[in-house]
């Protein structure tokens, strides 16, 4: 029996954990979750799963549940709330499936705890990468991928020798606007980004991907999880979504990990890794059904953000923590009917370029600079 806690139980990676979680209640229990302000979310929860432990974002979602729940379940709130999910007692593993920088402290203190931890939440690794490996390998604790590019690359991983890489290929649908040139992206509606063609993700990762910036974090990611330098990452178009990313190796072998689009194999891995369960509601992969796989080379001139993930990468330092910063807020301003699509590039660009940067910051310099870039942000709001 494996001891789950959930950090972002209600969003898109947290409600598919809970079907892998539903699926198989003789290997999994889990013991804690957080839900930002769903309070409606947290109360099914509750009632299905019976965590001990519940954390909330804010003191009116807290009143909403404690009276209601008073003596049943603790419910506690805000960064001290989603720090006590990451380090219950019981849990064995950790789930990072919030949305954002807020995910840091938690996991920083997830592994304190010796908990293993099972990473969706990839600015961590962007704002705080040095910090959080040096951290993992201090505890011995494992940080398990679960995007589904980077458990690919760590499934095709296992058994061989890092030194035998040559590169690894994170693979990219290309999003909601990749059959448009960059002409037409002046008057795309927020509607229009969020519909992803080939996958179900909430709407920061779906507009993210709409950028390339999620692919572009996910190449910071990359670096700091498998070790290697930017040179040896590639990002390759794939439209189909089925090989989900590749490793090369020296001797020209290239292995590549191949499924349906389907986010609860990922996380299922993650929970389960070494060992692998049946999954029954995820769709078998049919080859011959599929028919044809597409590929091309990315053009960064097309897709600035992951341009400048690349860049702020191998810069180093802060700007990551600008780059995720700034990308948040400016994301945040689109959804919210405030900026054009195209103004979420111009945003991050002025943010990294106004930027000083601290060559090895502390975790107490990448909170100043994380909030003094959203400040700059809200600014150019106003």
């Amino acid at each position: 029996m494996k001891y789950i806690s959930l950090l972002g139980a209600s969003g898109s990676i947290g409600t598919q954990t809970l079907d892998v979680i539903r699926a198989k209640r003789e290997q999994f229990r889990l013991v804690a979750i957080s839900v930002g302000r769903n309070v409606e979310a947290a109360r099914a929860i509750i009632e299905e799963f019976r965590p001990e432990l519940v954390s909330v974002a804010d003191a009116a979602a807290y009143d909403k549940l404690y009276s209601e729940y008073v003596g049943r379940v603790k419910i506690v709130c805000g960064e001290e709330g989603l720090i006590e999910v990451a380090t219950h007692p019981k849990a064995t593993v950790v789930v990072n499936a919030v949305v954002g920088s807020v995910g840091l402290v938690p996991t920083l203190k997830a592994i304190e705890a010796g908990k293993t931890v099972a990473l969706a939440n990839k600015e961590t690794l962007v704002t705080a990468g040095h910090i959080v490996t040096e951290a993992a390998a201090t505890y011995n604790v494992a940080l398990l991928p679960v995007d589904s590019e980077h458990s690919a690359i760590f499934q095709c991983l296992q058994g061989e020798e890092p030194k035998n890489i040559e590169k690894i290929i994170l693979t990219a649908s290309g999003g909601s606007f990749r059959d448009l040139e960059r002409e037409q992206l002046r008057h795309v509606t927020v509607e229009d980004a969020l519909r992803h063609p080939n996958w179900s993700m909430g709407a920061k990762i779906t507009i993210d991907s709409a950028t390339m910036m999620n692919k572009g974090l996910e190449v910071i990611e990359a670096h700091w999880l498998f070790d290697l330098p930017y040179e040896q990452i590639d990002v390759l178009l794939h439209r189909e979504s089925i090989i989900h990313s590749l490793v090369q190796f020296h001797d020209s072998s290239v292995i590549a990990q191949l499924g349906t689009p389907d986010m609860r194999v990922p996380i299922q891995y993650a929970l389960t890794y070494p060992d692998r369960l049946e999954l029954s509601q995820a769709k078998k992969l049919n080859l011959a059904e599929i028919g044809t796989l597409h590929f091309q080379s990315i053009d960064f001139d097309r897709y600035r953000c992951l341009k400048f993930a690349y860049e702020a990468g191998k810069t180093g330092g802060s700007l990551p923590t600008v780059l995720n910063a700034a990308n948040e807020e400016a994301v945040a301003a689109f959804l919210n009917g405030r900026i054009a699509f195209l103004a979420i590039e111009d945003f991050i660009e002025r943010a990294l370029e106004r930027h000083n940067i601290v060559k090895q910051p502390t975790l107490e310099e990448i909170r100043e600079v994380d909030g003094e870039t959203r400040r700059y942000i809200q600014s150019l709001l106003m």
